[in-house]
């Protein structure tokens, strides 16, 4: 009688096991459950803005600006948000730069100043790049140079993406244009010490949605 009960509960436990992967169908026989597709994660098209800060004066004073304008290529689906995004290039015409300057005289400097006095400045390019799983960086062309820049990694809302880093110009030889946009705004550049200070430091900022399918 044991040995009987102990039978029919051995089956009670493999017909158990078996049903979290298949089910019965009409004819009583068995039809294998197949697997739920997996969630794909893709960029949200015109999604994506991008915004800076540089620093005049000795004591750092913020001046903030974007680009109103960013175009995206060779986007794709990933089984992550950081798979999606990475290979993701994009270029950035410097003519979209908007700095809110309420006199409309510091974006025309700036163009004319910095990237004016820079090589293969009509475009500011780059590429995303994720190393280690969940590690970024983008690696930017800007005066006829290629520097990498790493980044920081937030989410805000339920889909939202923020990016942000430090852009140290001299990696990008563009030390010159720095002096250029210094003399130019040289006065205005100048602060409670009398000194006039353009620093080579600019942090960038990058927001991006991706929709999940």
């Amino acid at each position: 009688m044991k040995k009987i009960a102990f039978a029919c509960l051995s089956v009670l436990l493999i017909t158990g096991i078996n049903c979290k992967d298949a089910k019965k169908g009409q004819d009583g026989g068995t039809v294998e459950l197949e697997a739920a597709p997996s969630e794909k994660f893709s960029l949200v098209k015109d999604s994506t803005k991008v915004s800076f800060t540089a620093y005049k004066t000795t004591e750092k004073l913020p001046v903030g600006g974007k680009f109103t304008k960013i175009n995206i290529t060779n986007s794709k689906e990933g089984s992550t948000a950081m798979e999606a995004l990475s290979g993701t290039t994009f270029s950035i015409p410097v003519s979209s730069l908007f700095t809110n300057d309420a006199t409309g005289t510091r974006d025309p400097k700036i163009l004319e100043f910095f990237f004016g006095v820079m090589d293969n400045t009509e475009l500011i390019s780059g590429v995303f790049k994720v190393s280690g799983g969940d590690k970024c960086s983008i690696d930017v062309t800007l005066n006829g140079k290629t520097a990498n820049i790493p980044l920081e990694h937030e989410m805000f809302g339920d889909n939202g993406h923020s990016f942000k880093g430090i852009m140290n110009l001299e990696n990008w030889d563009a030390l010159n244009a720095v002096e250029s946009i210094n003399k130019a705004c040289e006065v205005l550049h100048t602060g409670k010490d009398g000194v006039s200070m353009t620093w080579s430091e600019v942090a960038v900022h990058a927001d991006v949605l991706l929709q999940k399918k």
